[in-house]
């Protein structure tokens, strides 16, 4: 099954798509709110509307993030991506980078839907997307093997990590990661994909194969396959759930696929700001395989209130 969040004549709901319909629940239940309750509640409450409730064309709505993620993980598990960067700066994947799938905690608060438009960030002079897929988790667990974890991914979405790679290189130079570089947008969406929808494309190493595409105004920048993950998304839930909580609605991004999943690795392999960064008018477009497309248009953003730099006690 597929769910969505929407708006429709002013008021959000949730439900189900099917046939390029999306049939509302009768009720104003958020679909956290039924993640919550668990993965029987979320399919009852999804067949019942199938068949009783009046659907409305896709087409007529306002796509929202599928839900409100209360943490957001985003991990680095292409090698070619990672290569690709790296190569821009002079250097190579690091060997601390086959160890373990690492991430960082993104901003929950900065879900924009499908087809809103995406302000600059304030300063930012080098902006950027990343095409990713993310699991949701469905049900709680710590310190889960990867198998126990299977059962705890309820489903996959989109996923668009906007960069400000200027603002991020200066960040990244205090070694705490990226803060600002990150904070303003991630796409999540069109809507969430059950894992039985997509199980017909595991592959016999345990990756979904689904094919990944990004284009800029209708040019093709980026295309690779889900299927090149140096790991699964369940050996990512099991190292996120290594001494802590997962606990449903979070969301695990798989990190920038290669062969052009972002401009900065393109930079990194071809010329300094080749393709250009993304500009106010600039639209972007998502596609992966089973899953859907995002497709979001660049806005100017704010300017940024002035900061004082460090006051020096030396």
């Amino acid at each position: 099954m597929k769910f969505a969040t929407f708006v429709h004549d002013g008021k959000q709901q949730a439900g189900v798509v099917a046939n390029d319909q999306v049939h509302p629940f009768e009720h104003s239940a958020e679909l956290l709110d039924l993640i919550v309750e668990g993965e029987k509640c979320l399919r009852r409450a999804g067949e019942h509307v199938l068949t009783g409730s009046l659907s409305v064309p896709v087409a007529d709505v306002r796509l929202l993030p599928p839900l409100q993620p209360p943490t957001v993980r985003d991990y680095m598990t292409f090698e070619s991506h990672v290569a690709g960067v790296a190569r821009g700066y002079g250097d190579t994947v690091p060997e601390e980078w086959y160890a373990a799938p690492a991430f960082y905690f993104t901003n929950p608060y900065a879900m924009i839907g499908a087809h809103d438009d995406v302000p600059v960030p304030p300063g930012c002079l080098r902006f950027d997307f990343e095409l990713e897929v993310a699991a949701v988790i469905g049900k709680a667990g710590r310190d889960l093997t990867s198998e126990q974890a299977r059962e705890h991914i309820i489903g996959y979405t989109i996923l668009n990590d906007w960069s400000a790679r200027d603002l991020q290189g200066r960040e990244m130079k205090v070694k705490l990661g990226p803060a600002k570089g990150k904070d303003t947008a991630t796409t999540l969406g069109p809507w969430l994909v059950t894992t039985d929808e997509l199980e017909p494309r595991r592959n016999a190493e345990g990756f979904l194969d689904l094919a990944l595409t990004v284009q800029v105004n209708g040019e093709t920048i980026g295309r690779d396959t889900l299927a090149n993950m140096a790991w699964t998304f369940e050996e990512m839930a099991a190292y996120a759930s290594r001494g802590t909580w997962i606990r449903p609605g979070d969301v695990l991004g798989s990190g920038t696929c290669g062969n052009g999943g972002c401009l900065a690795e393109l930079w990194g392999r071809n010329r300094p700001l080749e393709p250009p960064p993304l500009v106010p008018g600039d639209t972007v477009t998502i596609t992966v395989e089973g899953i859907g497309t995002l497709s979001n248009t660049v806005v100017e953003g704010v300017v940024p209130v002035h900061l004082p730099p460090a006051r020096r006690r030396q």
